[in-house]
């Protein structure tokens, strides 16, 4: 087992390596920079500039600089405010950070007791209903149900005042977060639920005169779970970090739209600091819940 974690760590590592090499070089192939701006700046303010943040040393020196200076735990400045970046992320990761596992939270239980029940339920109208609002909520992009869920209960309504600072209501961001995950999960759970009944240990448990609400939920709930896992790994990392777009509907000042306004805006430091903080995310997810396999099922084996 410890082979395999020690595997699996450093196939992640090599991993993260091989995003920041790929981010590097597509942020400096575009063309443009930084400092350029409407109003533009002389030729000497932007040399300077660039002499000062080391753009002007070629694009392979200022990479090993940057992981260097990444490998000592510093991320650099903003090249927008100067601010140290490290402080960005600490102030805004936990936003996030709370607003992701919400969301997660309630996709993950919700989706697999629906899934779970449409099976238990197959061809009746609980299965049908519920089937039909997990296609809906697949079928809408996380913007349009923000944009919605924002007009209807904001500004319609106004029973839920919109994000402010006095003002930190997470419940409709969570619900736009929450809707996609949950209906995927929801269709991964029915169909490795029926999956499960369907094995031979049920029937066999079930003519050994088990009780029908233990082999549900000791015997088939327990092992439909594995394709929720898997999908449980990415998500997490994904909703967290990726919320850009629901981030900025309800002017949430999280993670996601500091990425978002730092592509905007050119600032290469944050583009990678902020690519880095999601791509480890993303691999450490994926590890836990590869080792995750073996709670869940024992008979799973490491190599």
């Amino acid at each position: 087992m410890w082979k395999y974690i020690l595997k699996r760590i450093l196939l992640a590592l090599f991993t993260v390596l091989f995003i920041c090499v790929i981010t590097f070089a597509l942020m400096n192939a575009i063309p443009g920079g930084p400092f350029n701006k409407e109003k533009a700046l002389s030729e000497a303010t932007i040399a300077s500039l660039n002499a000062r943040y080391n753009l002007d040393k070629p694009l392979y020196v200022q990479f090993i600089m940057y992981m260097k200076n990444l490998l000592h735990g510093d991320f650099g400045v903003s090249l927008k405010n100067g601010r140290e970046i490290k402080e960005i992320i600490s102030e805004s990761f936990p936003v996030s950070c709370r607003l992701g596992l919400s969301a997660v939270i309630v996709a993950l239980i919700l989706g697999t007791i629906f899934g779970s029940l449409a099976a238990l339920m197959r061809n009746k109208w609980p299965d049908r209903l519920i089937i039909f609002f997990s296609t809906l909520f697949t079928a809408v992009p996380s913007f349009v149900l923000a944009t919605l869920l924002l007009l209807v209960f904001s500004i319609k309504l106004g029973w839920i005042p919109v994000w402010s600072a006095e003002h930190t209501n997470y419940l409709l961001p969570v619900i736009a977060l929450a809707a996609y995950p949950m209906a995927y999960t929801t269709r991964l759970a029915k169909t490795s639920m029926l999956d499960a009944l369907s094995q031979d240990y049920i029937r066999t448990a079930k003519a050994k005169g088990v009780s029908k609400y233990k082999v549900i939920f000791k015997h088939a709930l327990r092992n439909s779970l594995l394709p929720i896992i898997t999908y449980a790994g990415p998500e997490i990392a994904y909703i967290i970090t990726g919320s850009m777009v629901v981030e900025t509907v309800f002017t949430v000042g999280g993670i996601g739209s500091k990425f978002v306004s730092a592509i905007t805006n050119r600032d290469y430091t944050m583009i990678m600091a902020t690519t880095i903080f999601l791509a480890t995310l993303m691999v450490v997810a994926n590890v836990i819940c590869d080792l995750l396999y073996k709670v869940v099922d024992p008979r799973i084996k490491y190599e």
